[in-house]
Formats: C-alpha cells, sequence, structure tokens
C-alpha cells in the first residue's frame, strides 16, 4: 500500500511541482484505499480472538493493534508528515544510482493506432 500512496505523491509532484500540494492529493486519493485495506485485516485478524484457543486469541490481538497502528498512525499521519518536512529532499536520489537507473515514463509514450479488424484481413 506505501508504494502505490508514495507513487501517487510522486505523480502529484511531478504533475504540479508542489511537495505540499503532491503530499496532500496523494492522501486524499488514496486515504480510503489504505484505511479500508486495514480495516479488513484488522477485523480478519479479529476473527483469531474468537477462537478458544489463548495463542490464537494473543495473536489475533496482536496482529490486529499491529496492523491499526501501521493503517492509521504511520501510513496516514507520519508518513505525509516525513514526507512534507522533507520536501524536494525525499525524492533525492545519488547520482551514481540514478544514472544506472531505467527512466520510465509510460503516460508519456504516444498511443500507437490500433489496427481495424479490415486491417488486419488485408
Amino acid at each position: 500500500m506505501t508504494d502505490s500512496y508514495v507513487s501517487r505523491i510522486h505523480e502529484e509532484r511531478e504533475r504540479t511541482g508542489s511537495d505540499e500540494a503532491a503530499v496532500r492529493e496523494g492522501l486524499a486519493h488514496t486515504g480510503a484505499v489504505i484505511t479500508a485495506a486495514g480495516l479488513i485485516v484488522i477485523l480478519i485478524f479479529g476473527v483469531f480472538m474468537l477462537s478458544p484457543q489463548r495463542l490464537l486469541q494473543q495473536i489475533g490481538f496482536g496482529m490486529a493493534i499491529a496492523i491499526f497502528v501501521d493503517a492509521v498512525v504511520i501510513r496516514c499521519l507520519v508518513v505525509p508528515a516525513a514526507m512534507q518536512l522533507m520536501g524536494r529532499w525525499a525524492w533525492w536520489m545519488p547520482a551514481a544510482l540514478a544514472s544506472r537507473l531505467p527512466s520510465l515514463n509510460l503516460e508519456a509514450a504516444t498511443p500507437s493506432r490500433v489496427a481495424e479488424p479490415a486491417d488486419r484481413l488485408g
């Protein structure tokens, strides 16, 4: 989930050039998905607490709390705050590493013409 959230922030930053707007829009567009996914996993681990076995109850409780902290505190509070505070430095990459990584820009590619069925037949 975090990679889709950070990818959304990066897309907004490339589009607008503003770090503050990018973090705000990234969280606005992906926050509901992150929260819903966290809630589903919390409910799944919450079912473990219905087990008569003490070990499964403890594991279910511990994992539910851990997922809650991750989904709400880390992904919806800490990550946006850190990205906001770091600003453009959040996207810094050493030049040696940047030169070795491929540059992928899928949206910039021009769409190719799709052949019509009549064109395929000759």
